[in-house]
């Protein structure tokens, strides 16, 4: 077997970007932001979060803009644009997009120029409330991302494909 697959090597790296990024994802949700929360001083929580996530902010833009390009080119690649007019047999494919746009506007938009200086001056009034509100929204946005990767995976194996 010689020669080069591009085909195996953009998955490849398609499937490390999102591993990366929503491994990341996970590991915020379950396990920074409850060992941040549990801090005595609530004040001081919202800052050591910001502190610690910020560490991972570029490892996630990186994977983001790399599962984003590879996950186009497969779609080029593999000539499988027009899966995206049959929502109802590849909402995976969907779920993927609007999951990736959700995150790269949260990422490279939101977060940097909107939602710092929101939660800043809201953990000022209720600093609890503020780490409830960020951690109710990394627990959506991990659980929509989990259940987008299950289907994206089954389904690019042929797992929604019922017989008729």
């Amino acid at each position: 077997m010689s020669g080069f697959n591009d085909f195996a090597i953009a998955r490849a790296l398609h499937v490390l970007a999102v591993l990366l990024w929503i491994g990341g994802v996970a590991f915020v949700t379950l396990v920074l932001l409850p060992a941040c929360r549990a801090l005595a001083e609530p004040k001081a929580q919202l800052e050591l979060f910001e502190r610690l996530e910020n560490r991972f902010a570029g490892i996630a833009r990186w994977s983001v803009l790399l599962a984003g390009a590879s996950g186009a080119w497969l779609v080029w690649r593999l000539g499988v644009g027009s899966r995206f007019a049959d929502p109802a047999n590849w909402w995976w494919m969907h779920g993927m997009v609007i999951v990736w746009t959700l995150f790269a506007a949260m990422l490279f938009i939101l977060e940097p120029f909107v939602l710092h200086k929101a939660f800043q001056a809201s953990a000022r009034l209720d600093p609890l409330g503020t780490m409830a509100r960020i951690q109710r929204v990394h627990v959506v946005l991990l659980s929509v991302s989990l259940i987008v990767v299950l289907g994206a995976v089954a389904g690019s194996h042929g797992g929604w494909v019922f017989p008729t």
